[in-house]
């Protein structure tokens, strides 16, 4: 189970919280929102495709944007090594594609009451940096 409420990462807004332990391995949700092709999302964001934050590119014809689909909980995912760093917080998952769909997998154990926090990549950075 999960649930989402005030992130650890300051100035993050909401993060994504287990109320169960998670095992090594374990899916822990699918990342989920519009289907879209990648065409379509560059129609849709134009020149600020670099600032769609909740766009998860998989192929050119498999694109998934959360951006209007605030229920889905693997959107409150955040990276604990992105832009704003806190002691003592480390990624403890990852993104990865089963069957064409993403999901978030835990890379250790994850005790109850934990934090989700995903490794978006250094991509992501890098056009976020760019788009400031």
């Amino acid at each position: 189970m999960l649930k989402i409420k005030k992130s650890r990462i300051p100035k993050a807004g909401k993060g994504l919280f287990t109320t169960s332990q998670i095992r090594k391995g374990d899916l822990i949700v699918e990342y989920k929102g519009e289907k879209l092709t990648w065409a379509q999302c560059e129609k849709r964001y134009g020149k600020k495709i670099d600032q769609a934050k909740y766009l998860f590119y998989v192929s050119k014809n498999n694109c998934v944007d959360a951006e209007f689909t605030q229920e889905e909980l693997a959107r409150y995912a955040n990276d604990a090594e992105g832009l704003v760093k806190k002691r003592g917080l480390s990624n403890n998952s990852e993104y990865c594609i089963v069957k064409g769909k993403p999901y978030i997998i835990a890379t250790r154990k994850i005790n109850k009451g934990e934090e989700i926090f995903v490794d978006y990549q250094r991509e992501y950075w890098e056009a976020i940096e760019l788009a400031n």
